[in-house]
């Protein structure tokens, strides 16, 4: 089985490994990519870019002020990255190009090299959310990531926060998310993935300081190309009686090996 994403969620990869079948995905060629989205939505959840498009195309009658949609400042302030992993340091180091300092939470802490090359600074979630200006998501999706922001720990946020989610839509209670952005307790939030895609939650899409795209993460040319060769590598390879380059269930690969 070769998945053609970086999240496996979708499969369970438990029952494959029960019933001897090879899984896999396609990790990697799609982490520049997905920090480029990522760091996308946060420009333009900040600076309500998807807000003024809105505006102009409404055919709005307008004259420019200075209190004309103000937004927030993104260069110099407080980027905290939940789930510090490629795609987490990718962001990270698209930060550091715009003088962000940065903070991360993940349950497994790099090596001490990692953090002083991104001059990133390890805080615990609830420190993270209460110190940063933007929150970008990068964890995967478990029974322990599920909801992992909801009301509450959108409550511990900064009225002048953005939240950013490109990694898997139920790491966020959408309901509480909408509700928070409707009052004021968060400024602006970017979405890329939703809990139960296609759908978007409808008070969601009633929100205007939503920045709201349909999972367009790795949807460049040349990166959907990179992960169909490799989704198309690991499928090459297990037909031939090789290792998947990319497997997510070694331990059906020994069982082969082993029975010879």
């Amino acid at each position: 089985m070769a998945n053609f994403a970086v999240g496996f969620d979708n499969i369970d990869v438990a029952a494959c490994t029960r019933h001897g079948v090879l899984a896999s995905n396609t990790p990697e060629v799609l982490t520049e990519t997905t920090a480029d989205i990522a760091f996308a939505l946060m420009m333009a959840a900040a600076r309500r870019v998807a807000e003024g498009d809105r505006f102009l195309r409404a055919g709005t009658p307008w004259i420019w002020g200075p209190l004309m949609m103000l937004g927030q400042d993104v260069h110099h302030k407080t980027l905290g990255v939940v789930g510090f992993g490629r795609i987490g340091q990718a962001l990270a180091r698209r930060a550091r190009g715009f003088a962000m300092r940065v903070l991360y939470y993940d349950t497994c802490r790099p090596p001490a090299g990692v953090e002083q090359e991104l001059g990133a600074e390890y805080r615990d979630l609830a420190d993270l959310l209460r110190e940063s200006d933007f929150v970008s998501l990068h964890t995967n999706l478990s029974e322990q990531t599920r909801h992992l922001i909801n009301a509450e720990r959108l409550a511990m946020m900064k009225p002048t926060a953005v939240l950013v989610n490109t990694s898997r839509g139920p790491v966020i209670d959408e309901e509480a998310l909408a509700r928070a952005l409707n009052d004021g307790e968060i400024f602006a939030a970017g979405l890329d993935v939703f809990e139960r895609e296609p759908d978007v939650h409808p008070a969601l899409l009633g929100c205007e300081n939503a920045v709201l795209i349909p999972h367009l993460g790795s949807a460049t040319v040349q990166t959907r190309l990179a992960m169909g060769n490799l989704a198309a590598d690991n499928l090459l390879a297990a037909l031939a009686g090789r290792r998947p380059p990319t497997l997510l269930n070694p331990a059906v690969w020994e069982q082969r090996a082993a029975a010879g």
